[in-house]
């Protein structure tokens, strides 16, 4: 079946869209990380969405899956070639979503932003209602 599509974006969306894959990417950018380091840094996610979007990026080729045959089996994810090609993509996603919190923090609204691109925030950034 031909599948189309009216603008690319359709296209990049249906690889890297909906509400965890991009966040999936994003920490795949920092290196090689296993299935219980990614339930840590996302702790919203439940364990078959993180299953399924896993799975779905590595049908797509954006990720690769590395089996270890040892006993207890060992899986790592991390990103491929083609995926490292979405890095400009997700930098600016990261970089926009920080501009668009400060522009919430200065309206007062109260929220909170753990991480900033590549680095830990020391302190939490938040602000009280």
């Amino acid at each position: 079946m031909t599948k189309v599509y009216n603008i690319g974006v359709e296209a990049t969306l249906e690889v890297i869209g909906g509400k965890w894959k991009t966040v999936i990417l994003c920490h795949l950018r920092e290196g090689k990380k296993r299935t219980g380091e990614l339930r840590r840094l996302i702790p919203n996610i439940t364990q078959k969405m993180l299953t399924q979007q896993l799975r779905e990026l590595e049908d797509s080729g954006v990720i690769i899956r590395k089996v270890y045959e040892q006993i207890p089996p060992k899986v790592e994810y991390y990103l491929s070639d083609y995926g490292h090609s979405l890095s400009l993509i997700l930098n600016q996603l990261c970089l926009w979503g920080e501009k668009h919190v400060d522009k919430m923090l200065i309206k007062n609204e109260d929220v909170i932003l753990l991480k900033r691109d590549g680095e830990a925030l020391e302190e939490q950034v938040a602000c009280e209602k």
